[in-house]
């Protein structure tokens, strides 16, 4: 085995490693405090359904690339192809729409009485759950052609531009006969790219706007500790900020391969290492950001009893 494979096969495998504890650690602290009787939040269970998500689209990219890191390129047939860059597909794009959801609903929670969302404070959770099924329902139709494209290294297929993952193969769509394919796939990317972004500045905005309007009434006195706004807006901007950029990344290399239709193995791992970043480190951003992760660990401590009020839900 080459250094250089074999570099990439140990940072496979702790990425890997590193997302799923990372992902159940954030799905085991909303479980904890669900049993604990902490009031949930609307949002909730939109971090749950992402974090499942998130562990779907790691396991499988994750798994078969390490495998194929470490030499082992044989071991999967031309189901096996198919399934896996099926479901890694359509976890994908329902880990994209439903941070996207995420920060729509964001934007409804926090959003002043007077408001135009104001009408869809009171009615926003009940849309969630459907939201979340409709997600799944969208891209399973979505990609419902992607086994088509894919097949095993052993296949007799004759394929004219392919990807070579190593463990599978991927034929380049033709611009020509799958236009309306590509054009659906894009329009759903764009989309939640672009309402995400929209949300997000949205949110941004009516917590700067707090801020001040919360200086001016205490004065301008600069507290030593951060105020609530300005970590609610910072990890807003991080995940965002994480989100876009491995996103466009992803999409030059994509767009590198239709064009040229060369593929080295460098730029398929890095690739495959860029896709797994945002489902990796999203649930340390949302641990980071949520302040009742640090309130659950004084009462697990038994410190709650040093505040008055260590479970009130904001």
């Amino acid at each position: 085995m080459a250094s250089l494979d074999l570099k990439f096969a140990m940072i496979f495998l702790f990425q890997m490693l590193i997302g799923i504890l990372g992902n159940f650690s954030l799905l085991h602290h909303y479980l904890s405090l669900y049993l604990s009787g902490y009031r949930s939040k609307s949002t909730d269970l939109i971090l749950r359904h992402l974090t499942l998500t998130n562990s779907l689209v790691i396991l499988s990219r994750g798994i078969p690339e390490t495998l194929a890191a470490f030499g082992v390129t044989h071991f999967l047939q031309d189901f096996g192809c198919k399934l896996i860059f099926y479901v890694h597909r359509v976890a994908r794009g329902v880990s994209m729409s439903t941070t996207s959801l995420l920060s729509i609903f964001q934007a409804i929670t926090i959003s002043p009485m007077n408001s135009r969302w104001a009408g869809l404070k009171a009615r926003a959770a009940k849309y969630i759950g459907p939201s979340n099924i409709l997600c799944w329902i969208l891209n399973i139709l979505l990609n419902i052609r992607v086994p088509e494209y894919t097949t095993d290294k052993l296949s007799n297929k004759t394929l004219s531009k392919t990807i070579d993952f190593g463990y599978c193969i991927s034929e380049l769509h033709d611009k020509d006969t799958d236009l309306l394919y590509i054009l659906l796939t894009s329009t759903h990317d764009v989309l939640c790219l672009g309402l995400m972004t929209w949300a997000s500045g949205t949110m941004v905005s009516i917590l700067c706007r707090h801020k001040q309007r919360v200086q001016h009434i205490h004065g301008t006195k600069v507290s030593p500790r951060s105020s609530p706004e300005i970590r609610a807006t910072q990890s807003i901007l991080v995940l965002v900020t994480t989100f876009v950029s491995f996103y466009t990344f992803s999409s030059i290399v994509h767009i590198y391969f239709f064009i040229f239709c060369k593929t080295t193995s460098w730029v398929m791992n890095t690739s495959a290492l860029i896709n797994a970043c945002f489902p990796t480190a999203s649930p340390f951003v949302f641990l980071s950001s949520d302040q009742r992760v640090s309130r659950f660990f004084l009462v697990c401590t038994g410190r709650h009893k040093q505040f008055l009020h260590p479970f009130r839900a904001t």
